[in-house]
């Protein structure tokens, strides 16, 4: 007996649940990583939603209505004030750790004159990274691991990071790596996802569960506090004071749902990339759908970290 329209309706959302749920990405190691960025790096699907800026957007405070990919650039401009960066001068060297495809670096370059170099563990995003960077844009790019920069101690004037630190297995050794290729009087500047506090208040039982996707979906080892990373910045004995921190939940909440809509906003994609495009793209909605409940219900929160090297 075939099915009607009505249950054929009814089963694919339940059969994609299923598979979406049964086929985790857990984090494995730095290679598990790589391999996932380089598998959307080489089919171009997430570029072709999110744009060159791999990250959130800022929607301002209170938020407002943007272009998605608009928004995206705002970020890495707001993030430059915030941090203080619009100051320095042309020529200042700054490493970009985990550049994704460079968005964040060329404008870096581009708009303020520095001399960025990117690193990413994923080989696929520097070769993507270098081919959209035009000649005379002071931006390059090169794999590497934050866990174990291959740069001398004091190289670079600035060090800058956007949501890389979930990837991180171990947060001590990343906020050491981060300062240490810092020279003295340098700036450390990052953006990332952070998960509440659990000192201060523990999870609860739903609070868990999607907290466990959010690391089994997209391999992330863990995420960290905004009050802990600070601490582990601290504890490494190279920041001059303390870390100033703050909250940007509410300037980016509105990117999960913004990212969902893309896909009915350019629907060319779905000639462009196929059945197997559109398959691959839906299974991360869950993923942005519970990123949304968790940032809007402050089980997450969008940390800003900003400190001085001794």
């Amino acid at each position: 007996m075939l099915m009607s329209p009505l249950w054929l309706l009814l089963a694919l959302p339940v059969a994609l649940l299923a598979i979406y749920l049964l086929t985790p990405r857990r984090y494995q190691s730095s290679d598990s990583v790589a391999q996932a960025y380089d598998s959307w790096t080489q089919d171009g699907i997430l570029e072709f939603y999110w744009g060159e800026h791999i990250h959130l957007g800022h929607y301002g405070n209170p938020p407002r209505r943007k272009d998605f990919r608009a928004a995206k650039a705002d970020f890495v401009h707001e993030m430059v004030r915030w941090g203080g960066l619009d100051r320095l001068p042309a020529g200042t060297t700054v490493l970009d750790v985990g550049c994704g495809i460079g968005g964040s670096s060329r404008i870096l370059a581009r708009d303020y004159h520095f001399d960025v170099t990117g690193i990413t563990i994923s080989p696929g995003q520097v070769q993507r990274a270098r081919s959209l960077t035009p000649d005379g844009v002071t931006a390059q790019f090169k794999v590497d691991d934050a866990l174990n920069l291959s740069f001398p101690d004091a190289s670079f004037d600035v060090v800058w990071c956007i949501e890389a630190g979930p990837h991180m297995p171990d947060k001590a050794l990343f906020a050491k790596e981060l300062l240490r290729v810092l020279k003295p009087g340098g700036t450390l500047v990052v953006a990332d996802w952070n998960q509440r506090d659990a000192r201060r208040r523990s999870l609860q039982g739903w609070e868990r569960w999607v907290m466990r996707q959010l690391l089994d979906q997209w391999a992330h080892p863990e995420f960290a506090s905004i009050e802990g990373f600070s601490e582990l910045l601290e504890a490494t004995g190279w920041v001059d004071g303390t870390v100033t921190t703050a909250d940007w939940t509410r300037e980016t909440l509105p990117s999960w749902l913004d990212s969902i809509w893309q896909g009915i906003l350019r629907p060319t994609g779905l000639v462009r990339f196929g059945l197997p495009g559109l398959v691959k793209s839906l299974r991360e909605v869950p993923t942005l759908i519970l990123m949304r409940i968790a940032f809007g219900q402050g089980l997450c929160r969008f940390g800003m970290f900003r400190a001085t090297r001794a």
